[in-house]
């Protein structure tokens, strides 16, 4: 039987932890930022089983982490954080997802919200003509197969080659929008044939395009450093990835990789992992950054439809349509952290979690601020810009959450909510919107998800985060 001392228990607030004793597996605690709320919902769903199995993983150091979104995935839950010793560490493609760099973009625009309101219903359609949505579908852009390997290599560097993206874009990307590692002859002709018609593309499921009007600004200072508009101001909001091309190379990989090792050791066969160091491991790796690349690319290419649409309905010119940020929340990375006193070279996964640096820990163009960490709500609620704090950096590796976080699953979803209803509450509060299908408006109800006010009041209160601005949708697209 446990000790008292190995129960789990709430160190503060909106801190629940499960100490490294409460399993003889384990290697390490696992961390819960959440309340009472989230810690039952993720006992109930199994999510804070999956974190317990992660804190079982060879070399993790530090803790396991959940955000305030946490919910169940695919070997970690959504919302996780785990970082492995770089010289003898291993990678889980179960700790970044199919998805790969599914990842949220914010555009500011020069509108304000009235005349926003006035022709938003001309604005989303122009959007939705001009952006592809739902599941499978073929962008207006269609990259040569030939052509492909350019941009896996190059990510955005191969956007602002061709027009497509500014140098401004390319310094407002998490890693320029490309990421050197990555190694387009480890990505197969399966996932490069997946890929090739749907850059420019949202794709389906909770991927959407929002067009916000800002509510409120929490930080005056750092709202005007980041570029975005006063409140009563208009952003734009995208949420995609790397479509079915990421989701080959996790297939292509996790297949690989349980038809060479021997699963019988996990906690989970679907936290099957590699050596970062050995052969499979380095492939994975420079996989899934050109995975990474393309989905870069393939926000910037929306990005560039979004400005053509607000420039035919508004007649604003391109350049006026300045980028905040785009940031990545399913992701590998090598970057260093002080663990037990002392700075290590980690691989730090992050599964439906936004890095998060502090002012004192930004390079770039953000450094001395910290940069713009952007997590979006459902449909029907709010939005938020927030930065790191200084303490984040060791208590979560410099992560935070990166949106509301599943209440219900799809399924349950398609249960509770009808068509009817969805309509109305949107129309009710004045949300013009347009789906790729029903059964997506559906699953993706505003309900569907967490309250986004509390999440981003747990992680403030965590000391995970401080708000920036907060906006509310006028218009969506869904995929």
């Amino acid at each position: 039987m446990n000790n008292q001392e190995d129960q789990p228990r709430f160190e503060g607030k909106y801190r629940y932890v499960i100490p490294s004793g409460y399993d003889r597996d384990m290697r390490v605690p696992a961390m819960i930022y959440g309340d009472q709320e989230t810690v039952n919902s993720s006992w109930a769903d199994g999510s804070a089983k999956q974190l317990i199995n992660v804190s079982t993983l060879p070399s993790i150091v530090g803790q396991a982490v959940a955000m305030p979104d946490i919910h169940g995935g695919y070997g970690f839950p959504i919302g996780g954080v785990a970082a492995f010793d770089y010289d003898t560490g291993i990678v889980s493609p179960g700790g970044v997802g199919y998805d790969i760099n599914c990842g949220v973009t914010l555009l500011s625009v020069p509108l304000n919200e009235s005349e926003a309101r006035n022709r938003i219903q001309d604005l989303v359609d122009e959007v939705f003509q001009n952006v592809p949505s739902g599941l499978g579908n073929r962008g207006k852009f269609e990259v040569p197969i030939r052509e492909m390997s350019l941009v896996l290599d190059h990510g955005m560097e191969w956007a602002a080659e061709r027009g497509i993206a500014t140098e401004d874009d390319l310094k407002r990307t998490e890693e320029n929008g490309s990421i050197g590692s990555a190694d387009s002859a480890k990505v197969s002709n399966a996932a490069r044939q997946r890929g090739k018609s749907q850059l420019g593309t949202l794709g389906a499921g909770n991927h959407f395009l929002e067009v916000q009007a800002v509510d409120e600004i929490f930080e005056q200072r750092l709202s005007k450093i980041y570029g975005l508009p006063e409140k009563g101001g208009v952003t734009v909001m995208i949420h995609t990835g790397s479509r079915g091309l990421g989701h080959q190379v996790a297939t292509d990989y996790i297949k690989k990789l349980s038809s060479r090792k021997n699963t019988g050791g996990l906690r989970d066969p679907q936290l099957i992992y590699a050596e970062i160091h050995s052969q499979e491991g380095g492939d994975y790796l420079a996989a899934m950054s050109a995975a990474a690349n393309f989905a870069f690319v393939n926000r910037a290419l929306i990005v560039h439809k979004v400005r053509q649409s607000i420039s035919r309905v508004f007649g604003i010119d391109h350049e006026e349509c300045k980028l905040v940020y785009s940031i990545s929340h399913n992701i590998a990375k090598v970057e260093e952290h002080f663990v037990d006193g002392r700075r290590r070279k980690l691989m730090v996964h992050r599964k439906g979690a936004t890095k998060a640096f502090s002012a004192d820990s930004t390079e770039g163009m953000f450094q001395g601020t910290g940069h713009p960490v952007i997590i979006p709500g459902d449909m029907g609620s709010a939005s938020y810009v927030i930065t790191g704090t200084p303490g984040n950096m060791t208590l979560s590796f410099g992560s935070s959450c990166h949106g509301a976080g599943r209440r219900l699953s799809r399924h349950n979803s398609a249960r509770t909510f009808r068509e009817s209803e969805v309509l109305k509450r949107l129309e009710e509060d004045g949300i013009y919107s347009r789906f790729s299908t029903k059964k997506v408006m559906i699953e993706e109800a505003p309900g569907s998800y967490k309250d986004i006010d509390k999440v981003i009041e747990i992680a403030t209160g965590s000391r995970l985060g401080t708000p920036v601005a907060r906006m509310k949708p006028m218009g969506v697209v869904k995929g």
